[in-house]
């Protein structure tokens, strides 16, 4: 039986990890996130002469799993190939799980490296056509919630002589596939081949792109590129983040983001920026990923981040990050707090397994406020729910104990909200205070499911007044689809 206790300290519950949450947006200490309870899922493509002549755009010579040739890699020589920084970056964070793909793309098979099991796919300056198949399942797994990254060159980049380059390739797969070809991204790559230039990014401290856990983008590179004309009167979503020196507006994009159905779309002008100078021998490589008058690493681990609907989340729910259909599914990680801090983001101390209040099951929960003085606390996690669901029922058992005495007035509260991406509010659940205290837990529910096809952030926010302590305690959350 759970009864009132005394005056909380904060250093008596604290567990170190958790980092600061301010209007629903994580706010990371380091350059690398916190670990995830369910690994971002990235394929990286291979089967489109991605290695022909002096290119070399893998993650690692060992595939589909680039674990097979270092299992903990540490530098970027630890796997093989111009991207392996790139790979060994998302792979220490412990966030991500890599696979590259040599085959034709699917989507809905069997494979091992169907689209379906994954949460975003990289086109890596493809050299081939896709064929009609393949078009059909990448603009389906980007509709249905993936992440698509395209990484174009300069026109004339046609490493194996078959007379198509990154290009016309990426523009084909715009405008000449069965799901909608009616300029569905909102741009179109420009037949350019721009020599050199350090573009610069634009001025926008709340693009999760240009400013996220993997630092602050200020320039990229272009080392023969090209960039993109935008085309928002087709897709109001479509963003230019970077531009090419003396443009702006709708042309000149060199970096450029845009959604398409439930899912992101990201596409970079050159291959330069993420090429890291080191690969297979006998390869011409350039070391874009560690130019020094750029930040290419951290505009491609952020987009990347982006892509895959992270930040905190914890990943496609099992289901596939581009599945549009709805298996039944728990999506909240570390839902009952027993893996302490991971998954959530908080105030710090908020989980806990302090004995001075009980978990309803296990040893741990989440306890915010508590006491006795003008206090905030937070706990969110971001989570995609599958655009195919009808059900998305949120649960969670809530105790709350209270020293104040009235029985009228609300001094203390627990809101319970959904957010965007951006911090803003879309709507408030509930709102609970001392007048809600009562011994034991009491399961409250809630219905997602207008939120279907969107990645939102579930946040409870405690305050608490000046004098007297209420404390709000939470254990057993869940979020099931069907």
């Amino acid at each position: 039986m759970l009864g009132l206790t005394g005056t909380r300290h904060r250093a008596g519950a604290l567990l170190a990890g958790l980092t600061l949450v301010t209007a629903g947006v994580a706010l990371q200490a380091t350059a690398t996130p916190a670990v995830a309870a369910t690994p971002h899922r990235i394929l990286f493509d291979d089967g489109h002469a991605e290695e022909a002549g002096n290119a070399d755009w893998i993650i690692s010579t060992s595939k589909p799993d680039p674990l097979a040739q270092d299992s903990s890699p540490s530098s970027e020589t630890d796997w093989t190939g111009a991207l392996s920084s790139w790979g060994v970056a998302l792979q220490k964070t412990g966030n991500y799980s890599l696979k590259t793909a040599t085959s034709a793309l699917t989507y809905g098979g069997t494979s091992a490296t169907d689209l379906s099991k994954f949460d975003t796919l990289v086109l890596p300056e493809p050299n081939t056509l896709f064929t009609t198949a393949e078009k059909t399942a990448i603009m389906t797994f980007v509709k249905n919630g993936g992440g698509l990254f395209m990484i174009s060159d300069h026109t004339g980049s046609d490493r194996n002589n078959d007379g198509e380059d990154a290009v016309e390739i990426l523009n084909d797969l715009m405008t000449a596939n069965s799901v909608d070809s009616t300029d569905p991204f909102g741009f179109s790559i420009d037949s350019l081949n721009i020599g050199s230039d350090y573009p610069s990014a634009v001025s926008d401290s709340t693009d999760p792109v240009l400013h996220g856990s993997f630092g602050t983008v200020t320039k990229s590179l272009i080392a023969n590129g090209t960039t993109a004309t935008l085309k928002p009167a087709d897709n109001s979503t479509v963003k230019g983040l970077v531009y090419r020196t003396g443009y702006s507006g709708n042309t000149g994009a060199f970096f450029a983001t845009s959604t398409f159905g439930s899912g992101r779309v990201a596409f970079w002008g050159d291959s330069s920026p993420v090429d890291d100078g080191t690969g297979q021998s006998g390869n011409t490589l350039y070391d874009g990923w560690n130019d020094s008058g750029a930040t290419n690493a951290a505009l491609a681990l952020n987009a990347t981040e982006w892509l895959s609907g992270a930040s905190g989340s914890s990943g496609g729910g099992g289901t596939g990050g581009g599945s549009g259909t709805c298996a039944a599914a728990q999506l909240l990680g570390n839902n009952g707090f027993e893996s302490g801090s991971t998954t959530w983001t908080g105030t710090s101390g908020v989980i806990t397994n302090s004995s001075s209040q009980s978990a309803r099951t296990g040893s741990y929960y989440a306890w915010l406020d508590g006491y006795g003085k003008a206090t905030t606390d937070t706990l969110a996690q971001t989570v995609t729910i599958p655009s195919g669901c009808t059900t998305a029922a949120l649960s969670f058992y809530l105790h709350v104990d209270t020293a104040e005495t009235s029985t009228s007035t609300a001094y203390d509260t627990l809101k319970v909200q959904v957010l965007n991406s951006s911090g803003t509010v879309l709507g408030t659940l509930a709102t609970y205070s001392n007048l809600n205290a009562a011994s034991g837990y009491t399961q409250r529910g809630f219905s997602l499911a207008s939120y279907a096809g969107q990645t939102v952030t579930l946040k409870f926010t405690g305050t608490e007044g000046s004098t007297l302590q209420t404390s709000f305690v939470l254990d057993d959350t869940a979020l099931n689809v069907s």
